[in-house]
């Protein structure tokens, strides 16, 4: 304890603080890359007038209360405050839209990654590119504005992400991490910043609106890791910290966006490696060798933080409608009189659907609480569906909560993996899918019939990887890569547990994976009857 109060004293501890789509969290990390304290902010997204947002008072909510548990996990754990800290780094969900006018002011209410109301914007766009801009990205939300004919668009100044905003705000600097821009506008991964042929192509085709802006003009500036990003100002360190202890000047990596720190927590910046995470959404991200034969609109391409070429297979829903059922059984437990220990609960559940069949018994189900771009559903409706030969038991219920839970990561994995002939050399699973031990993960296996593993330290996730983007930002060597630092001062020696594909069980999720693309009309059905 001594020895670890000792580094917080000095000012050697390094912090990364993520903000995730139901919690932000704050982890503080030695000189060794271990946690030592964490502090974390439960928050929900609002559907507000029809567009998926967060408030500013819940951004800074959340972000000064994560911090001020950290502090106080450091004041109980090792009797001191918490003053100085070596290096900090900002990562949030990618994407979405924060337009500021020239005052600063937040024009219209943040649009996150979630919304899928910029269908017209993404297909004009990737026509115009001949490279794939999902709805997600920030110039589709900002096309679509233009497209709606809408009043804050001549007022634009400046656009970013929800972690460069906070960035922006501590440090004073309109920049950003090229792994975050890559979700914002394509980039030439040869000079890691916005691809200026396509900026040139938007520039000319908006130019007949005559805006006061340029669009190179109101992007962030793209920084790679490893780049001094910044430091935290007076007025930075008070908005972060209200109880005014922390100091000022500590230096700030660039933002990041959580693809890009799920990379990093799971030591997959390599060519051929790959990491998945599965929580309220669900990605796969593979760092490929060379371009895609073709533009697919099922993936997107996104980069590293060190701007390496990405395959990135995103699924706006995962765990949320599993979650849901699982509290469900808590309610009936609870309604016996009986005290539920949900990590058991969950534990208990999970592992009863490795006793299901390996089809999930003919049953069917969608977690569709929003759209999901890879199966066109525009709108959410989770349903849960069965025949009456479907062979209905709590295993099988549970087992197809589970799979589908992967349904559309695997239908745009298959196109990487079947189609495109991606090579992988490993994978890694992080995120709450694979807390209780070989179900997720065996499920993730059979998915894309490889095999998986798990680290220990997957549990920590997002805010661990930024931190640990932080600390190569202070402490690399010189020309010392961000894969070399990863695999050789934090990962060395630690590869995760393997767990290969159960032939059955892949069989079982191909049968059951063609019943879920067919059953997609029931689910687009019900986005349009059941109101």
């Amino acid at each position: 304890m001594s020895s670890v109060k000792e580094v917080i004293d000095s000012g050697r501890a390094v912090m990364g603080l993520e903000f995730g789509s139901t919690r932000i969290k704050a982890v503080l990390i030695d000189e060794t890359h271990t946690p030592i304290a964490s502090g974390d902010h439960e928050w929900e997204n609002r559907l507000d007038n029809g567009i998926w947002t967060y408030t500013l008072d819940d951004i800074w909510t959340g972000l000064r209360d994560s911090y001020k548990k950290l502090a106080a996990d450091v004041e109980a754990k090792y009797g001191t405050k918490l003053k100085k800290i070596g290096a900090i780094g900002f990562s949030a969900m990618m994407h979405g839209y924060m337009a500021f006018n020239k005052e600063g002011e937040l024009l219209v209410p943040f649009r996150t990654w979630r919304n899928t109301t910029t269908g017209p914007a993404a297909e004009e766009l990737t026509r115009l590119f001949n490279y794939n801009i999902p709805q997600r990205w920030s110039i589709s939300h900002l096309y679509q504005a233009v497209l709606n004919g809408e009043e804050h668009v001549k007022d634009v100044a400046f656009i970013t992400t929800l972690a460069g905003y906070i960035h922006w705000q501590l440090t004073g600097r309109k920049v950003i991490g090229v792994g975050d821009a890559s979700g914002m506008f394509p980039i030439d991964t040869n000079t890691k910043d916005f691809d200026a042929d396509m900026i040139q192509k938007f520039e000319e085709k908006i130019a007949e609106k005559n805006y006061p802006w340029s669009l190179k003009e109101i992007l962030p500036k793209v920084l790679s890791a490893g780049d001094e990003a910044g430091s935290l100002t007076e007025e930075g360190a008070r908005l972060l910290d209200e109880s005014g202890t922390l100091e000022a000047g500590v230096p700030i990596c660039p933002p990041e966006g959580d693809a890009g720190t799920g990379m990093a927590a799971t030591n997959s910046v390599k060519q051929r490696t790959g990491n998945v995470s599965a929580g309220t959404s669900v990605f796969a991200m593979i760092v490929l060798e060379k371009e895609l034969k073709k533009v697919y609109p099922e993936i997107d391409l996104v980069t590293t933080p060190d701007g390496s070429l990405v395959g990135m297979v995103h699924a706006n829903n995962c765990t949320s409608d599993l979650n849901a059922w699982v509290g469900l059984f808590r309610e009936f437990a609870e309604n016996f009189g009986i005290e539920v220990d949900m990590n058991k609960l969950f534990g208990t559940l999970y592992n009863k659907a490795l006793e299901g069949d390996a089809d999930c018994g003919g049953l069917l189900s969608y977690g569709y609480l929003s759209g999901e771009n890879i199966t066109g559903v525009t709108e959410g409706r989770p349903l849960f569906v069965r025949s009456p030969e479907s062979r209905f038991n709590l295993a099988n219920f549970m087992r197809v909560h589970l799979f589908t839970a992967l349904g559309a990561l695997k239908v745009g994995m298959d196109i990487l993996l079947k189609e495109e002939n991606v090579a992988i050399d490993t994978i890694l699973g992080h995120g709450g899918l694979f807390k209780t031990k070989g179900v997720g993960q065996g499920i993730l296996a059979a998915a894309i019939d490889a095999p998986v593993s798990v680290m220990e330290t997957a549990g920590e996730g997002g805010p661990w990887g930024m931190a640990l983007l932080a600390s190569y930002m202070l402490r690399k060597e010189a020309g010392e890569s961000l894969e070399d630092y990863l695999s050789e001062k934090v990962f060395a020696g630690n590869k995760g547990s393997e767990m290969a594909p159960n032939p059955e069980d892949v069989k079982g999720f191909e049968v059951f994976v063609e019943r879920y693309k067919k059953g997609i009309s029931i689910e687009l059905a019900a986005e349009k009857d059941l109101i």
